[in-house]
């Protein structure tokens, strides 16, 4: 896999917030040449702002950063700090006399795991972009997904840590698709390629079962603890040339890797919500269907990352600590 994952899209940075203590962060995902935006929102518990600017008949077509926050809704907050540095530097969509800055955000709920009285606000959000870099990005507990969690079928007491990851692939010929994930699922996490529990919750003999099997095993009931404290959030990019609708599209098949690696997913106490962003600085000729499909599978690959990357936080084990990790690049 490569060592940059979405940011080798060019016109592309990221950052992040990290609190390590209270278990929380926040991400951006920097577009500060404009990049024509899309979102699709699946989860049926999501926490978003700014949304609807995305939708192909809204008049407005550039996007200038995407913001990805624990907090709850408390998190969205955190695009104030966004939108400030962005102003400071002239970047946004000049109207009525104002720069304004367009920074659609999402957010995942983290509460609890240590404390539910810290949340990302402006100041960390502006911190978040501060640290952002084109090189390499830091995976795993980090920024958004600092206090995520995934497997919480049988609650968060026997889940497993998440984290944030983040993959790309490389169509030929200059045409690039990248994927950052925070994966804060109540489902599983399964290797696409293999079928393999890589995450799941965690039985009473300490074996990671299949969620997907333990939720449609008859006489299934969620446990009392298992609440509704989940959400995977993220971003897709390309450097091809897209018009709204096109951008929109990619948003809705990106969640085809969500699936691929989470299950089940989409669930009623998730708030799945991906962004996707096209920065046109190729003129390659793009194949839409090509460029869905490469974003499906960054998505996969950059959940699994996530999970792999993660560390143990607030009595939460990671798949690491449980034997399970994996330290591939």
């Amino acid at each position: 896999m490569d060592s940059f994952g979405i940011t080798t899209v060019p016109g592309i940075r990221v950052g992040h917030y990290t609190d390590r203590e209270n278990a929380t962060g926040c991400t951006v995902v920097l577009s500060e040449g404009g990049a024509v935006g899309g979102v699709d929102v699946r989860g049926s518990a999501p926490g978003t702002r700014e949304t609807d600017l995305l939708d192909p008949t809204a008049m407005v077509t550039e996007v200038h950063a995407v913001l990805l926050s624990g907090g709850s809704a408390f998190g969205l907050g955190a695009a104030q700090g966004v939108m400030s540095f962005l102003e400071e530097r002239g970047t946004g969509i000049e109207f009525g006399g104002a720069v304004i800055p367009v920074v659609p955000a999402a957010i995942l709920f983290d509460l609890g795991l240590v404390t539910s009285d810290v949340r990302p606000g402006p100041s960390e959000g502006r911190a978040a972009c501060e640290s952002a870099t084109y090189g390499r990005v830091d995976e795993g507990s980090v920024g958004a997904g600092t206090g995520a969690t995934v497997a919480k079928l049988l609650g968060r007491e026997k889940s497993i840590k998440g984290g944030i990851g983040t993959a790309s692939v490389d169509l030929g010929g200059g045409l690039l698709v990248g994927a950052i994930i925070a994966v804060n699922a109540v489902g599983g996490v399964v290797d696409p390629d293999t079928g393999d529990v890589v995450a799941g919750p965690v039985s009473d003999e300490g074996e990671m079962l299949d969620s997907m099997k333990l939720i449609t095993t008859p006489g299934f009931t969620r446990e009392a603890g298992a609440a509704p404290t989940n959400t995977t959030i993220g971003v897709v990019a390309t450097n091809a040339t897209l018009d709204k609708s096109q951008v929109n599209k990619l948003a809705s098949v990106s969640h085809n890797g969500l699936a691929m690696a989470v299950r089940p997913t989409h669930m009623m106490s998730d708030g799945d919500t991906i962004f996707a962003l096209a920065t046109g600085t190729t003129n390659v000729a793009a194949d839409v269907n090509r460029l869905c499909a490469a974003a499906a599978l960054a998505v996969s690959r950059a959940i699994l990352r996530a999970v792999r990357k993660a560390e143990g936080i607030g009595g939460v084990p990671s798949i690491e600590e449980l034997g399970n990790g994996s330290n591939d690049d």
